[in-house]
Parts: structure tokens; C-alpha cells; sequence
């Protein structure tokens, strides 16, 4: 048990649960109903988790340098083999439940896992550092629609919000441990621009892609529409020049009214 506990801990499980549980809304968003909306969902579970396994095991000896107690690989309380025995277990499973949903959806949810391990293997250090999250977020949506018989595109504008927020999600997911990486030499491009303007970056992006949902569809903007962009941009001017962690919290509500505007737009 406490192997599995520090499996799971590895795994980013935030950020695995949340990504796996809007495929899964999206799914639903396309037309999908039943056991093709756990499919997508657990293809895209899968991938994750390879995603995030394979960032412990690459980020180990960076961790270990660093003293970071919330990592089990770098504290040792789990294995290496272990590890590696379960990223390659779901490769496997991914694999084959992408190959599940459709040839066209397995390409786009392997091009999402793809960039995930690219970011951990080298983008990340590089002022390239935000293109696998903003090709990723933006091929989510298309998995479920390339899933439907026969298969379709999504609208572009699900495409632009979802590569907006991953853009807003890879400066806020670095946010807190730029100290531990400017010791071990990551320079992606929230390190560049320091915490403050990585904040309002963060919140640029996530603001664009709420107004991207909200506006894009060309249809007229229902009155819970204006209300969600509004609160958004009322968060986004209370950030600016602000000091501190404000940006960060701001980004976050933000990323949240992204969300649901583009699952409201779909709906």
C-alpha cells in the first residue's frame, strides 16, 4: 500500500484527474454518451499517467539535488523499477485504448501524450518551453470529435481556447518550484520572465481563451456568456502590477472560468 500511495503521488495526480475529467465532458460535449465517454476517459487517464511518471523518473536527480521531500522517487520511499514497470504498463494500455476510439483519434491523443514527454525530456529548459502544453491542450478536444463515425473536426475556436489554457496552465504549473529549477539549470520561459511576469502571462492566456470561448462559437453570446468573460477580465486588470501571488490566484479562477465557458459553449 504505501508503494502504491507513493505510485499515485508520481503520477501528478491533479493535474491527471482534472485533464482526464474534461475529456471526458468533452466527450460528452460531442455527442458521445456511455462507454465511449469512459473510453476517451480512461485513453486519456493512461497517457496522463505515463506523462507524469515519466516526468519523475527524467526530473529525479534534479529533485534529489534540490531536497524535494514531495517527490517519492527523490526521497526513495518508491523505487526506480517500480516506476518504470508501471510507465510501461500504461504505455501499453494507452496504446491500445487509443487504437480503440479510431485510427484519426489515436494519432491526436498520441500527439497530446507526445508533447507531454518531449516537454520532460527537453522543451522544458528551453524558451520553447510552452509549445507541448499549447499543441496538447489544443489536440484535447479533437480526440472525442476524430472518435465520432465518421470522424469530424472540432470547431477552431475549441481548438484556440483549449491551446490558450494549456499555455496558462504551463506558466502556472511552473510557478511554484522556480526557485528549485533556476539551481538545477531549467530556463524555460516562466523562469525568463521571473515570477511576476509569468503571473500575468498566466493570466493573459487564460483570459484570451475564456474570451475565445465565450466569442468564438459565432453564435449570440448567451447572458451567462457576458458574466463569465466579465468576471474574467475584472480579475485580470485587478492582477495587473500587482505583487505577490495575486496574479497566480487570479490565473487559477481564471483557468476555471475558461473551462466553463468552453464546456457551456458546448453544451
Amino acid at each position: 500500500m504505501p508503494s502504491f500511495t507513493a505510485l499515485v503521488r508520481a503520477s501528478h495526480p491533479a493535474p491527471t484527474v482534472v485533464v482526464s475529467a474534461l475529456a471526458a465532458l468533452l466527450a460528452v460535449g460531442a455527442g458521445h454518451r456511455g462507454a465511449t465517454v469512459l473510453l476517451i476517459s480512461a485513453a486519456v487517464l493512461t497517457g496522463q499517467l505515463t506523462i507524469g511518471w515519466s516526468n519523475d523518473l527524467i526530473d529525479a536527480p534534479r529533485d534529489r539535488a534540490v531536497g524535494r521531500t514531495d517527490k517519492p522517487l527523490a526521497t526513495g520511499v518508491l523505487q526506480t523499477r517500480t516506476v518504470q514497470v508501471a510507465l510501461v504498463v500504461a504505455g501499453v494500455v494507452c496504446t491500445g485504448l487509443s487504437v480503440l476510439m479510431g485510427w484519426w483519434a489515436a494519432l491526436a491523443h498520441l500527439v497530446l501524450v507526445g508533447c507531454g514527454w518531449l516537454y520532460n525530456a527537453t522543451v522544458k529548459a528551453t524558451v520553447w518551453s510552452w509549445s507541448p502544453y499549447a499543441v496538447a491542450f489544443g489536440a484535447l478536444p479533437t480526440i472525442p470529435w476524430l472518435a465520432l463515425q465518421p470522424p469530424v473536426l472540432p470547431p477552431w475556436w475549441l481548438v484556440a481556447a483549449g491551446g490558450l489554457l494549456g499555455v496558462g496552465a504551463h506558466v502556472v504549473n511552473v510557478l511554484p518550484d522556480l526557485a528549485d529549477d533556476a539551481v538545477t539549470g531549467v530556463r524555460g520561459v516562466p523562469h525568463r520572465l521571473g515570477a511576476r511576469g509569468s503571473g500575468l502571462v498566466g493570466v493573459g492566456a487564460f483570459l484570451a481563451g475564456t474570451a475565445v470561448a465565450v466569442l468564438g462559437p459565432g453564435l449570440p453570446v448567451p447572458g451567462w456568456g457576458w458574466a463569465v468573460l466579465g468576471a474574467a477580465a475584472l480579475l485580470a486588470i485587478g492582477s495587473l502590477g500587482r505583487p505577490g501571488r495575486l496574479p497566480f490566484y487570479s490565473a487559477m479562477v481564471i483557468a476555471l472560468l475558461n473551462v466553463i465557458a468552453i464546456l457551456g459553449r458546448i453544451g
